[in-house]
């Protein structure tokens, strides 16, 4: 592979070959080896690049070979589909918890007293609920079905790394 950007991308954001395996995903080996110009999946370049928030492409120097440039270009877009696809999935799961919420509200009020309890009872515990089989069930099965994808890190979303919207 040779002449990749990873060291000087990862030190640009203040990382550690440690911490850039821990925001990624990848083990630590993989992004030694991808440092050392060494071979490597493209489900793991594409993590890294997530991690890194830039495309898969920008982590080379220029290559000189089309083959290998339409190849990355192609991985990009298919980071870019299947993590389209998983913020949807996850945007319909959202959709589908807060429109329940109305209409349990909205028949919570027509009950009167106890519908407060209801209100707050659907509210806080559904969230809870919500959060947890989006960890435990649909996760994972994101992962499955779209591995070049990932759900973005509480550090990520801080840092305001680019979430993919729909197109």
């Amino acid at each position: 592979m040779n002449n990749t950007r990873i060291p000087e991308l990862r030190r640009d954001q203040g990382w550690t070959q440690e911490k850039l395996s821990f925001e990624s995903g990848v083990g630590l080996r993989t992004v030694q080896r991808l440092e050392a110009g060494q071979d490597a999946s493209l489900e793991s370049l594409a993590l890294i690049a997530n991690a890194l928030s830039v495309s898969v492409t920008d982590l080379f120097e220029p290559a000189e070979e089309m083959d290998v440039t339409d190849r990355l270009e192609s991985l990009d877009r298919r980071v870019d589909e299947q993590q389209t696809a998983r913020n949807r999935v996850l945007r319909s799961w959202r959709m589908l918890y807060v429109g329940v919420g109305i209409v349990v509200t909205i028949l919570s009020v027509l009950l009167g007293g106890a519908g407060a309890a209801i209100i707050i009872a659907y509210w806080s515990g559904g969230l809870i609920a919500i959060i947890a089989l989006q960890r435990i069930v649909l996760e994972p099965r994101l992962d499955e079905k779209y591995p070049l994808s990932r759900q973005l890190t509480r550090t990520q979303r801080k840092r305001g790394a680019p979430v993919l919207v729909e197109k």
